[in-house]
């Protein structure tokens, strides 16, 4: 196993009380294989990314127990750093808004090229070489003449393909991506998606993609597992998911998706909000929307069941769920 997270917790303290982010997520990553994380803004996606890539806030972060290893070694218990060497030669970060991530006074060029400086002990010249060598690969025009420009010179999408070449400079064996896609419009989203696929399958990463938006992965993902309140709720490979959901949360979500044999029909729409993290619901933290829910539902926390070898599903009632019963 490539990337393996056992038992994660992370939480907040804040003034208002400690908001629970992450509560016990699990999950693994095979070299070659792409892990697709879902669930709606808030459900600890991109916190449980940040844990696993060692640059989350703290204060106010903190992980306050699981386990992350990385080709067999435990992150959590390496020095800073360790895990400096490790970020960005053995893991690296797609982030999902390019322009922030970006330093706005620096050339994009001078930008990849401290890559190969810090990590490689290139020098100016030759790391500049590999700036233009990788923007090519990630399809920019004119890469020769355009390594000298800033950030905001270039077009939302471009500035994607730019953090998938720095992500990508030093041939990282795992890449995690956070909403790659996020503000771009359809037909650009496709193309990065496309990008990523072909680049992933030519060095063979582990790629893990977060995303809210069911339809960006059914065609790039290998599994799924959909997070809610900080859990994930569902695991399975991801014609599983799309055929037959075992979980009432994922089950809304695929309805929520626009459909062309559904034209004219009201879009559905998971009823309520998702929990404050500060008081998460009692027994299954997604009772109050589930219409599934029982009594039990309501005082016991779910565990993982086992639906099938390679499925599981933290719902008391998955069965029903999984044969469409409610």
């Amino acid at each position: 196993m490539l990337l393996e997270v056992r038992d994660l917790h992370v939480e907040f303290r804040t003034r208002d009380g400690i908001a629970k982010a992450v509560n016990g997520v699990s999950y693994g990553v095979d070299a070659g294989e792409t892990l697709a994380v879902l669930g709606e803004s808030g459900c600890g996606k991109s916190v449980t990314a940040q844990a696993v890539m060692g640059i989350l806030d703290t204060p106010p972060g903190r992980i306050t127990g699981g386990e992350v290893l990385f080709q067999g070694r435990d992150l959590l218990r390496l020095r800073e750093e360790e895990r400096r060497r490790i970020r960005g030669a053995g893991m690296a970060m797609i982030f999902q808004d390019a322009l922030s991530a970006l330093n706005p006074v620096l050339t994009v060029g001078d930008q990849l090229g401290e890559m190969f400086v810090v990590h490689r002990g290139m020098s100016r010249k030759d790391a500049r070489v590999r700036a233009v060598e990788l923007m090519e690969r990630v399809r920019i025009p004119g890469a020769a003449q355009r390594v000298r420009d800033y950030p905001h010179q270039f077009s939302g999408g471009m500035r994607q393909r730019i953090m998938i070449a720095m992500a990508l400079a030093l041939e990282p064996a795992l890449i995690i991506a956070d909403e790659p896609t996020t503000a771009l419009d359809v037909t650009v989203q496709a193309q990065v998606m496309d990008l990523l696929a072909e680049l992933q399958s030519e060095y063979h990463m582990g790629l893990v993609l977060i995303t809210h938006d069911l339809g960006v992965v059914a065609d790039v993902a290998d599994r799924i597992a959909v997070m809610y309140a900080g859990r994930i709720v569902e695991s399975a490979p991801v014609h599983d998911i799309y055929k037959a959901p075992a979980h009432p949360y994922t089950r809304g979500l695929l309805d929520s998706i626009p459909r062309l044999d559904r034209k004219g029909r009201q879009l559905y729409a998971i009823k309520g909000l998702p929990p404050n993290l500060m008081a998460i619901p009692p027994g299954c933290a997604f009772h109050p929307r589930c219409p599934l829910a029982r009594d039990v539902c309501r005082t016991d926390v779910p565990p993982l069941y086992e639906v099938s070898a390679e499925r599981a599903s933290a719902c008391h009632f998955w069965r029903e769920c999984l044969h469409g019963r409610s």
